[in-house]
């Protein structure tokens, strides 16, 4: 796994298998998002596999499928009230780990300065400064 530290609490990877789910649990994540849609994998790597996988490893798993087009508010939200609602660290986990690095930034552009989110990100290895603008532009609709 090619895990990537955003936060203290909210991590990244590409694509993972379930067999690491049991290794997440051993340390310290509580909880799983996947942000891969099904269309882009084999059925091994579907959504209702991984639950089911993560679920016999103790861990929560949220499915929140994210392309370009589907990137909306509401996929936004869910992806912070799940790392908000969490008790432990969260993975959230994509192609490359970029659609669940943008989701962390742009969720949380209402509250944080866009400097430290981009920041944040690129600590990861995720270079987002293209999204500036919109980072600002939600920033300034939550004013």
């Amino acid at each position: 796994m090619d895990i990537r530290e955003i936060t203290t609490r909210y991590y990244v990877a590409p694509q993972i298998d379930a067999e690491d789910l049991s290794k997440l649990k051993a340390q310290g994540f509580s909880c799983v998002i996947c942000n891969r849609p099904d269309e882009e994998i084999p059925p091994s790597h579907h959504a209702v596999a991984m639950e089911k996988a993560a679920k016999e490893a103790g861990l929560a798993f949220v499915i929140n499928p994210l392309t370009h087009d589907t990137m909306t508010d509401d996929r936004l939200a869910l992806q912070r009230a799940t790392l908000e609602a969490a008790e432990g660290k969260v993975l959230a986990y994509c192609a490359s780990g970029t659609r669940s690095t943008v989701a962390w930034v742009l969720g949380h552009a209402d509250s944080e300065p866009a400097d430290a989110l981009l920041e944040a990100a690129a600590q990861g290895g995720y270079h987002l400064d293209a999204l500036r603008g919109r980072i600002e532009f939600i920033a300034s609709q939550k004013r």
